[in-house]
């Protein structure tokens, strides 16, 4: 089900309409697949016991084949109540291990340095879309993107990687993932794709002061 208007997307009443309509077994990835990208994140995450967030999780299948690539620590949230039980009842019997939250991206509810790695695809582009201007985004779109990025940093352990899988060029992006909102960290970038580019964002975080 799409949107009347693009800026639906970043709505919580638009995913709970369309997961309520869509079928059980339905899934939807946002930009790439994990195949497409299980290179690049195998080379990012080299302990398959790493504990990863999942934000923005949906119905993608990324999760589920990350977990059959060996990654058995996941955990997934999303604020769409619906979506989170559909997933819960699909991999119940067949992935016990991994994890379903309702949760805000915004407002996690998880302690200081829970996990090891937290992936977003899509997620924050979701929030993004009410804005026309992506030159000069509305006050409220910025207040939302980095209130994602500091609660992230603030749940990753140090020396923990924020991944962020986008279309959004540097130019526009740089802005949400650095800044007095993300102190101690390493920003780098990664182009993907030929024709048509997406972009990967890797935010490390720097180690606590030994001091």
């Amino acid at each position: 089900m799409l949107p009347q208007k693009n800026q639906e997307y970043g709505t919580k009443d638009y995913w709970d309409s369309r997961y309520s309509q869509e079928a059980p077994d339905s899934s939807f990835d946002w930009f790439k697949s994990y195949g497409d990208l299980a290179s690049q994140l195998r080379e990012l995450i080299p302990d398959k016991n790493a504990k990863i967030l999942m934000l923005g999780c949906g119905n993608s299948k990324f999760s589920e084949d990350m977990w059959e690539d060996g990654y058995k620590n996941i955990v997934n949230v999303d604020y769409s109540a619906i979506v989170i039980e559909q997933m819960r009842l699909r991999h119940a019997e067949i992935r016990p291990e991994m994890e379903w939250r309702e949760m805000d991206v915004r407002l996690l509810s998880f302690s200081d340095a829970s996990f090891d790695i937290a992936i977003d695809k899509g997620t924050m582009d979701a929030m993004m879309t009410s804005s026309t201007d992506v030159w000069d985004p509305p006050e409220e779109i910025v207040k939302d993107c980095t209130a994602e990025v500091a609660e992230v940093l603030r749940v990753l352990r140090p020396n923990g990687a924020f991944i962020y899988i986008t279309f959004g060029q540097p130019h526009f992006r740089r802005r949400f993932l650095t800044g007095p909102h993300s102190p101690n960290t390493k920003l780098e970038v990664k182009e993907l794709g030929e024709s048509f580019h997406y972009y990967m964002y890797v935010l490390r975080k720097g180690a606590l002061d030994a001091n």
